[in-house]
């Protein structure tokens, strides 16, 4: 009995937790990387203590007051592991860097956090609640934002922690690498029942995923969506292609540089069509006045995030 429950013991023993995303390999990687070196330099320093204190002990005979200056011994110490921290600095830069720069192929969904749930929509409409299906080897892209406070993205199999902040989006994206299902967190207190804003992620094969989202109730596309508010909120009469009012063009929006009318630049991406819509005011674009009414109070959440799936689909009237 007892060797039965030390071998299922040693089984299950794992240095680091279930990898189940590219991301979590190469996090796992840069972990140990750091944990090797930050090991080798303190038993490299216990060793020395020991050493000197064991050679420079009370009463044993050697020289003490002749000390000599080792330059290269001291440039040594210096510059080696200087070197070693820079570079696993920059290592560790890199790979932050990647968490936010998705691959143009990646499966977009939306995601909006509130008092206490997670609630997801796939492109094609499809509405998931605490779930989200993904297929395996897939790039998926999160928009995310908050309904009320601030919310914590985390499944600590995938190495993924992102804050979900009302008032903008913010975004990662991830490669499943195993099948299965992966716990979901909420990592930021959020209020009284934040311990139970749990869900999971559940990994299928590429088909039966496609079989998933197709098995839906019949339901327009998020884009599709996005254009029956674009003509309900009267968006479409300033700035379809055909109207007579003097509005930019919405036509390739996401993605392409935007000139203001206060000399500054930016590149047009999910917060700034969110802020267009809700601060109309606040980047106004370069040769246009600032008419444009705000929607706050008209437009949810769900119904900007559709209207940026449109945009981003290119389908302007």
């Amino acid at each position: 009995m007892n060797g039965d429950a030390d071998a299922r013991l040693s089984s299950s023993f794992r240095l680091l937790e279930q990898s189940a995303s590219t991301i979590a390999q190469r996090t796992d990687l840069l972990f140990t990387a750091m944990l090797v070196l930050c090991g080798v330099m303190a038993l490299g320093v216990c060793l020395t203590i020991l050493v000197f204190a064991v050679r420079y002990r009370h009463g044993a005979k050697v020289e003490r007051g002749n000390i000599g200056r080792h330059l290269g011994l001291e440039i040594g110490w210096t510059l080696v592991p200087l070197v070693l921290f820079i570079g696993l600095f920059t290592w560790a830069a890199h790979d932050f860097t990647q968490l936010y720069r998705p691959p143009a192929n990646a499966l977009p969904v939306y995601v909006v956090a509130k008092q206490w749930m997670w609630k997801l929509q796939h492109r094609n409409g499809r509405r998931e609640i605490n779930e989200l299906h993904v297929p395996l080897g897939q790039p998926v892209r999160l928009v995310m934002t908050s309904q009320d406070a601030i919310h914590s993205f985390y499944v600590p199999a995938f190495r993924l922690k992102q804050d979900v902040v009302p008032g903008r989006y913010t975004g990662l994206w991830f490669t499943a690498t195993q099948l299965g299902e992966f716990r979901l967190f909420c990592a930021e207190y959020c209020g009284s029942e934040h311990s139970q804003m749990m869900g999971r992620i559940v990994v299928m094969q590429p088909a039966e995923y496609a079989r998933w989202l197709g098995s839906g109730a019949e339901q327009p596309s998020l884009a599709q969506y996005g254009f029956a508010r674009f003509r309900e909120l009267g968006c479409s009469g300033c700035h379809a292609a055909g109207s007579t009012v003097h509005a930019p063009s919405l036509r390739g929006l996401l993605g392409r540089t935007v000139h203001l009318q206060d000399g500054r630049s930016l590149v047009a991406d999910e917060n700034y069509v969110r802020d267009s819509i809700l601060l109309p005011r606040k980047d106004v674009v370069a040769g246009f006045e600032p008419v444009m009414p705000s929607f706050t109070g008209q437009a949810s959440e769900e119904d900007i995030q559709a209207l940026i799936a449109y945009l981003r689909e290119g389908a302007i009237e």
